[in-house]
């Protein structure tokens, strides 16, 4: 396999090419040789000015056509939304093709890519679709706190609706193989409840020893360590603490909220059950202060990092 990182650049009116160039400057020469930007040129030339860096960036982009680029930043547009859908499938192809390691992707703007004709509910789902894999999970990892989710970004309604024991089940199977792969021999995984209290025998609704308990026996049976349902309130204090290297969060924000308040800035988006690997900044296009050169590349710096391990443990 191949250690090389490739970087989408994500929506070209969005601070995507402004992280990926500060990332791009604080890297070594050798870094920057493992590492392959699919993107476009001119968007990343015009980020550079805005960041006030000057690197050379041939050899080191895969320079994809933008009609009129650099484009206007931070104004919801479909062709920028056509363009980040472009510069992922491209990304996907060459990890496929064993010509990169790693995908780490830059922010896109869910309402620009649905503009586009390309109708998906973010990177995960876009990702699913283009290796047509049969299933993928979206996984946060910080220093202290990792959490999977068993759906991410649907209604609460239908969230609640997709805690089925099989889900449940492929979630914890999915995050367990995981940690295994990083080095974790025997993952200690918690499964938060989805009902306040995990239902109180009833009480507050049934899903909670219906739905999740099946799943949990199940994966015990397989050998997983894996306690819960756990109360929502508690399990992610326990988890901080060391008590657990992963939660299973039942929905979105279930998840995102206590993640983000610990390590808002370090957070790293990691794709799991895909026949390639992905990693990806936590946070959106800020179209607020694209082309201001003030985005954080903290975010940036950390899912690089990561997809480096990633890629590197491909290559063993």
């Amino acid at each position: 396999m191949n250690d090389i990182i490739g970087i989408t650049m994500g929506d070209p009116v969005g601070v995507g090419p402004e992280i990926t160039v500060k990332a791009l400057a604080e890297m070594t020469p050798e870094q920057r040789a493992k590492t392959r930007v699919f993107g476009n040129l001119a968007t990343l030339e015009a980020a550079q000015t805005v960041v006030g860096t000057s690197l050379d960036l041939s050899g080191l982009v895969e320079d994809l056509d933008v009609p009129g680029a650099p484009l206007p930043w931070g104004r919801l547009d479909p062709a920028a939304g056509d363009a980040a859908f472009r510069f992922i499938e491209a990304a996907v192809r060459a990890a496929e093709a064993g010509a990169i390691g790693c995908i780490v992707t830059a922010p896109i703007n869910k309402a620009a890519l649905n503009a586009a004709g390309h109708h998906y509910d973010g990177h995960t789902g876009l990702l699913r679709s283009l290796t047509a894999a049969d299933s993928a999970f979206m996984l946060l990892a910080s220093e202290r706190l990792e959490v999977i989710h068993v759906s991410t970004h649907v209604s609460l309604k239908e969230a609640i609706g997709r805690v089925t024991p099989e889900r449940v089940l492929d979630t914890i199977r999915a995050g367990h193989a995981h940690l295994r792969r990083i080095g974790i021999e025997t993952p200690r995984i918690a499964v938060a409840g989805l009902n306040p209290h995990c239902g109180e025998n009833g009480l507050f609704g049934n899903e909670d020893v219906e739905q999740i308990g099946p799943a949990i026996a199940q994966a015990r049976d397989e050998g997983i360590s894996v306690e819960g349902p756990i109360s929502a309130d508690t399990v992610y204090y326990r988890a901080y603490q060391g008590g657990f290297d992963l939660v299973i969060a039942q929905y979105h924000d279930q998840g995102h909220i206590p993640i983000k308040l610990v390590a808002f800035d370090t957070t790293v988006n990691v794709t799991v059950g895909l026949p390639i690997d992905r990693t990806s900044v936590d946070h959106g296009t800020a179209f607020d202060i694209a082309g201001t050169g003030k985005a954080n590349h903290t975010n940036m710096n950390a899912a690089i990092a990561y997809a480096r391990k990633l890629a590197a443990g491909r290559c063993q």
